[in-house]
């Protein structure tokens, strides 16, 4: 699978290359052989550090990764084009670099997969996760705005030439706690007082969690300006709460403090409100703020079911298409087949992640799978809504697609530590031998104390 992921990757960067010259780029080799061999050092890893893990999770991955550095390639070339064109310097290509954040990410991928050899150790951890992932979100808010902000939002740490968004290694460690917290606390949390309009409603001492959660997601959307962080923040909260507690009840009290949290920041906030105009009527909007998300969208058009083929479509024209908006491109070049292909197998990531929170045996490892699987799903859902008009843009990059050190190595990170839960999950259950009876599971060991 690993080597059909490569094949496909050099066949679109081979398409790139002929669409623009008219012949195959004599770099094809040396570019197919490189993503190879680190695709396969990462298959190694897995095969010895996590040898029962899923095996389809590692190549679909490659795959996306692949995709988007060809992705940003193409971009990269049309960039180039206009520049010559307009008589202006050649801007740095960005598709190398983001080929040296991919190596990164596997190294950090193998790191991840080498120090946990065990995810029920991560459990240890909860309050300490929770402390240094709330230290990362608000680093940004404290620091000059020279330092952190870009496009109006405060989520960035820049110190020189290097730039790194602390919120996509937050949101991990934030994971992490909330599975650590939830697995203590479940108890507590699935006691019900009384029945209201048929859904059981917990003690009021009990919705402290929930409105402490959502009073962090609004201050993240308040200080740092970013309600992609904020939206994913909440979502993953009550989604694993629910799973947790098995109790409707706490998803409708979510539902209802993010309707309402939502409805003061529109009236209160104005980079809010301005996100919902432009989403609500866009072509008002077309010569200034709405002029990204019209570009988008007739890229799309543009594209129809088939696509225009990759590096015959205008994707460049759309502001941010290698970052925010490189679901246009996926759009415009490879059509709404090709888009709907990439969505499958963002599908199947989430849906095997999924899966292996629902085999494995202990309950933190169930929390944390399903967190991490619907986070990554969830990210995808806001991105490509917001991109398609079906929800307001929020300005969160598509995982593994696009352009950015800080979420691919973050996503990196993800995948280790789904495909060390899957290992777990799918790993024969150790037995000790018992006198005339056969076999007998082992005792269960002791739960881990966070801290």
């Amino acid at each position: 699978m690993l080597v059909f992921a490569v094949v496909v990757v050099a066949a679109a960067y081979v398409n790139v290359g002929y669409a623009r010259t008219g012949t195959i780029p004599p770099d094809t080799a040396s570019y197919a052989a490189a993503l190879g061999v680190l695709f396969l050092i990462a298959h190694l890893a897995v095969r010895f550090l996590a040898p029962y893990a899923d095996p389809v999770l590692l190549p679909l991955v490659a795959l996306l990764n692949g995709l988007g550095l060809v992705l940003i390639h193409r971009l990269d070339l049309a960039e180039a084009d206009r520049a010559r064109q307009a008589g202006r310097a050649v801007p740095r290509s960005d598709a190398p670099l983001q080929l040296v954040w991919t190596a990164i990410g596997v190294a950090l991928f193998i790191a991840t997969l080498l120090v946990v050899r065990d995810h029920r150790r991560l459990q240890r951890f909860t309050y300490t996760a929770m402390a240094a992932g709330i230290v990362l979100l608000l680093i940004p808010a404290v620091l000059p705005g020279r330092f952190s902000e870009v496009n109006g939002a405060r989520i960035w740490i820049r110190v020189g030439g290097l730039s790194f968004q602390p919120g996509e290694a937050a949101k991990i460690l934030l994971i992490i706690f909330f599975a650590g917290y939830f697995v203590a606390k479940r108890d507590l949390l699935s006691l019900m007082s009384r029945r209201v309009v048929g859904l059981d409603v917990p003690r009021g001492r009990d919705l402290g969690p929930v409105v402490v959660a959502w009073l962090a997601s609004v201050a993240v959307l308040v200080v740092e300006r970013d309600l992609g962080t904020s939206l994913l923040f909440f979502g993953i909260f009550v989604a694993m709460l629910y799973v947790a507690t098995r109790k409707v009840s706490w998803v409708a009290i979510g539902a209802l403090l993010f309707a309402g949290g939502a409805y003061l920041a529109y009236h209160l906030f104005g980079h809010v409100r301005d996100r919902v105009d432009v989403w609500l009527h866009p072509f008002r909007y077309a010569s200034t703020t709405g002029y990204q998300l019209l570009q988008g969208l007739f890229g799309l058009a543009n594209g129809g079911v088939f696509g225009t083929g990759l590096g015959q479509g205008r994707p460049d024209i759309v502001p941010f298409a290698k970052s925010d908006f490189i679901t246009a491109t996926i759009g415009e070049e490879l059509g709404l087949a090709g888009l709907m292909a990439v969505l499958v197998i963002f599908l199947l990531i989430s849906a095997r992640g999924l899966r292996a929170g629902l085999g494995v045996r202990d309950d933190f490892g169930r929390l944390l799978a399903t967190g991490l699987a619907f986070g990554f799903a969830l990210q995808v859902f806001v991105v490509v809504g917001g991109v398609t008009r079906m929800i307001p843009l929020t300005g969160l990059t598509l995982p593994f697609l696009s352009y950015g050190g800080s979420s691919l190595v973050a996503n990196w990170v993800l995948i280790a530590l789904l495909l060390r839960i899957s290992s777990a999950a799918r790993q024969p259950a150790l037995s000790l031998p018992v006198s005339g009876a056969g076999t007998a599971p082992l005792p269960p060991q002791r739960q881990a104390q966070p801290r």
